[in-house]
């Protein structure tokens, strides 16, 4: 073989290869699962029964008889908490970057690290400060 066959012949499988053709096989498995899901939709709601019965009909959760309006605002404690959860969750994400690179990362790295930390102390302190993680009222 001559090097310009050689060099056609790997030029063709690299365009192969990123062709929008190799995704077909997602397409129609994504096609095939949402007809499915349709399908079985449409037989449950059609052959299924429908007995309306007061019981049925009644609001029910976890086995406990709802009380009042579910429209009753909430104590702001519990989204503060929420919110405090993700904070805390997200300094734990960034954290990770670093244990896995610390060595690459060197003193610079190092530092950066410890400004983040300083800095999500600084703001822990402030919410302390404000008693938001105080459960009285």
């Amino acid at each position: 073989m001559s090097m310009m066959h050689l060099f056609l012949l790997q030029a063709k499988t690299v365009v192969d290869t990123n062709s929008a053709v190799n995704y077909l096989p997602i397409a129609l498995q994504f096609f095939f699962a949402i007809i499915f899901v349709g399908v079985m939709m449409g037989i449950t709601h059609f052959v299924g029964p429908k007995r309306n019965t007061s019981d049925k009909l009644e609001i029910f959760e976890s086995g406990i008889e709802s009380l009042g309006n579910a429209r009753q605002p909430m104590a702001i404690k519990y989204f503060l908490v929420a919110i405090l959860f993700v904070l805390f969750d997200v300094e734990v994400i960034f954290f990770y970057p670093y244990a896995i690179n610390f060595r690459e990362l060197g003193w610079s790295g190092f530092g950066a690290v410890i400004m983040f930390i300083a800095f999500f102390l600084a703001g822990f302190i402030y919410i302390i400060k404000k008693g938001a993680l105080k459960w009285e009222d």
